[in-house]
């Protein structure tokens, strides 16, 4: 028997991609992709404010303007020291010391002698008989520095008018106060000293160290004459 030999034939198979479209292994994903427009809505808030209005302060000045007396002349610098002059008498003297005591009747007017500031005032009689302190003996007094740089000091008085304080400014003539019998006066008479300005409290100056005579005479006259001071 013969032998055959079988042979076999292998015939590949091709598969053409031709023709329609072909159709893919993978479908892809259509995304639709919509906008979203966000709306944020603020809520305002709103805060009253109250407007405080602060009540209106009222400031009221009063001025106080004193009447003019008879014997006061516009542009005169000097006056003597009771009003009228007439109602008062004294002497070209004095005790220990210069000075002049001017005899009147209680309750006379007594005028500063000319402008200045007051420097001191004394309202309350502290004078003792029985210990007779000098510091004391003048009783109720007013002191004024006058624009002229000289001292006048005003004693024994029965009363100091109210606006009258220790660095108040006064004009020539205004009214300071009244004739009295305080301290150690035995009778109503006015104590006038003329000093230079020392510090207030210095009794044994302001009392007097200038005779006064010739200034007194010469302001009832009318005539402006300036004290002179002893040299210090």
């Amino acid at each position: 028997m013969g032998r055959y030999r079988a042979w076999i034939v292998v015939i590949p198979l091709v598969v053409s991609a031709c023709g329609d479209s072909a159709v893919p292994t993978t479908i892809p994903s259509t995304t639709s992709t919509t906008a979203t427009t966000t709306t944020t809505t603020a809520t305002s808030t709103t805060t009253a404010t109250t407007a405080t209005t602060a009540p209106a302060t009222t400031t009221t000045t009063t001025t106080t303007t004193l009447a003019v007396g008879p014997w006061q002349v516009e542009g005169r610098r000097y006056y003597f020291p009771l009003q009228p002059p007439g109602a008062g008498t004294y002497a070209d003297g004095h005790h220990d010391y210069p000075a002049t005591d001017i005899f009147a009747p209680e309750g006379t007017t007594v005028v500063a002698v000319t402008s200045g500031i007051v420097d001191e005032v004394g309202r309350i009689d502290t004078w003792d008989p029985a210990i007779d302190d000098p510091a004391n003996r003048a009783g109720l007094y007013v002191t004024i520095i006058g624009e002229d740089g000289v001292r006048y000091h005003a004693s024994h008085l029965a009363s100091v008018e109210p606006e009258i304080e220790a660095g108040v400014e006064v004009q020539a003539g205004q009214v300071i106060g009244t004739v009295g019998a305080t301290g150690n006066a035995r009778q109503p008479h006015l104590h006038f000293g003329i000093s230079r300005p020392t510090f207030p409290g210095d009794w044994e100056v302001r009392r007097g160290e200038v005779w006064p005579y010739e200034y007194l005479q010469a302001w009832t006259r009318g005539e402006d004459l300036t004290p002179v001071l002893p040299e210090a």
